[in-house]
């Protein structure tokens, strides 16, 4: 499965992701980390990112961008938000940011970030037939989404986040009464109209997203930070927001920091994130709100994958494949079949990604190895694997660097029969991580070929599930596909001995 990163800065705090995307079903999370930055504060204050915030950031990009490297993620996006959108010297923070990063940091609108927000909380807590209000609180705006059968109809952004109010309006702890007075009327001037603009009367559910949400609804159902996990899902009712809004704004901070589910930094701005989402419950007349755990790391992610970046890595190019198939038909390769394993080989590759974790890289190398480990028969039907290594290893192959061509040609070398040896001549020419990711790459390419063992091409589809311990391997086509079935459990002992897993092979109705 293809794996990317997701690098969220926002106002009040840096988030990273990693997942692994799986279609049809929920992310896998790889990797998470989050660090509160108050990046917001000095644009708020005076309107430019402060130095001491910046060397901040950029320290704590290059700590989250070391723990999904090694993941071989096919693609990234970092994204900024509220505070740089504001900030006078946004040029120089995307500038250092984006060097600390290794990637373009990118300044996103409110529309694009509310675009995000409701890809995330969909791809993590569906609702295909629902009308729902999406409710972000963050550390600069606050975005306000309308969701009708999971598609976003309407989002407004307004300048509401907990770090920026709090700096506005709030500088005494506790906050006096004039100064509560001035940021609730700011926020009630700033809401009027909302829900008329939506023109929604009802909603089926209300989800707010971010940790002020996460921390009122933690502390309306007495989770403790600790456990801050279990809020996901969780409900409160807008009487019980207006009641802990009352209760927190009269608090001192040691005295907030006391009450569960508050946690240390989150109760210095949990009062203007509090305030603006229960006047966003009552405009919008919503009597409760869940709290989602998604957020636009998980949009972000959920995008890349719905738009296959990174999948090129894994994928033989134009030029590339019009240069495979012009030696396969030299060899007298049927083309057809060497399209079909072709394709199984690198779906394959790509389903199995959790096990073998291989660089998208190699998936490019599998595929042009499907297509090529027959052209030995161009020279004696014995042993035609050994002649497909020694024609591959000594073709001219545009497109492929001589070490990629010596690996694709291992692999066709072991596409049958025996497996590598520490005496056979050919692996003396691999890397150790060569070597490894030919070991694992040998199943799938004999997998490949089985699935078109009576070169009829009448395997359609195949599925995958992986399990503790096994591989379930689904084969659906047209007619008897008895010999590819047999064909594909000779390969189990190979796949077990090189996965840990035993591989059970299948006919299956595939939709």
């Amino acid at each position: 499965m293809p794996r990317y990163a997701a690098i969220d800065i926002g106002s009040n705090s840096i988030r990273m992701q990693a997942s692994e995307s799986i279609p049809g079903g929920e992310n896998t999370i790889l990797a998470a980390d989050r660090q509160v930055t108050r990046l917001g504060e000095s644009v708020f204050r005076n309107g430019a990112i402060s130095e001491e915030a910046m060397t901040l950031v950029c320290s704590v990009l290059e700590r989250m961008v070391a723990q999904y490297r090694k993941l071989n993620v096919a693609g990234v996006r970092a994204v900024a938000t509220a505070a740089v959108r504001d900030a006078r010297n946004q040029s120089q923070f995307i500038a250092r940011a984006s060097e600390a990063a290794g990637t373009p940091v990118e300044i996103i609108t409110g529309r694009e970030e509310s675009r995000l927000i409701h890809l995330g909380v969909q791809s993590r807590w569906p609702h295909p037939e629902e009308r729902v209000l999406i409710v972000d609180i963050g550390g600069g705006s606050a975005e306000v989404i309308y969701s009708d059968h999971a598609v976003m109809r309407d989002a407004i952004s307004k300048p509401l986040g907990a770090v920026r109010l709090r700096e506005i309006f709030l500088p005494a702890d506790p906050p006096a009464n004039r100064q509560l007075h001035e940021m609730w009327e700011y926020i009630d001037l700033r809401l009027s109209g909302s829900a008329k603009r939506f023109g929604v009367r009802a909603w089926d559910r209300v989800v707010s997203t971010s940790a002020t949400a996460s921390a009122i609804v933690c502390a309306i159902n007495r989770i403790p930070r600790s456990r801050r996990d279990e809020a996901d899902r969780k409900r409160a009712s807008t009487a019980q927001v207006r009641k802990l809004c009352a209760r927190l704004s009269g608090m001192g901070l040691a005295e907030r920091r006391q009450v569960t589910g508050i946690g240390t930094r989150r109760a210095e701005i949990i009062v203007p994130g509090l305030a603006t989402l229960l006047r966003i419950l009552e405009e919008f007349r919503a009597p409760s709100v869940y709290f989602s755990a998604a957020g636009v790391r998980d949009g972000i992610i959920a995008d890349l994958a719905a738009r296959g970046v990174g999948r090129e890595l894994s994928e033989l190019s134009r030029d590339e494949r019009r240069e495979v198939e012009r030696m396969a038909v030299k060899f007298a390769v049927p083309l057809k079949h060497a399209r079909h394993a072709a394709r199984f080989g690198h779906e394959l590759f790509s389903r199995l990604q959790a096990l073998h974790g291989l660089p998208p890289e190699y998936g490019r190398l599998m595929e042009a190895a499907a297509y090529l480990y027959d052209v030995g028969h161009y020279v004696n039907d014995a042993s035609h694997h050994k002649h497909s290594y020694y024609l591959v290893a000594n073709s001219d192959l545009p497109g492929f660097t001589t070490q990629e061509r010596l690996f694709v040609a291992n692999l066709c070398r072991y596409h049958r029969k025996a497996l590598p040896s520490a005496s056979h001549d050919s692996m003396d020419t691999l890397g150790a991580e060569e070597k490894r990711a030919l070991l694992m790459l040998i199943p799938l390419l004999r997998l490949a070929d089985a699935l078109d063992r009576g070169r009829e091409q009448r395997v359609t589809a195949i599925d995958i599930r992986i399990e503790t311990g096994r591989v379930t391997l689904g084969i659906a086509g047209d007619g008897d596909l008895d010999l590819e079935h047999w064909a594909a459990e000779r390969v189990a002992g190979v796949f077990e001995a090189t996965y840990g897993s035993a591989l059970d092979a299948q006919r299956a109705l595939i939709a």
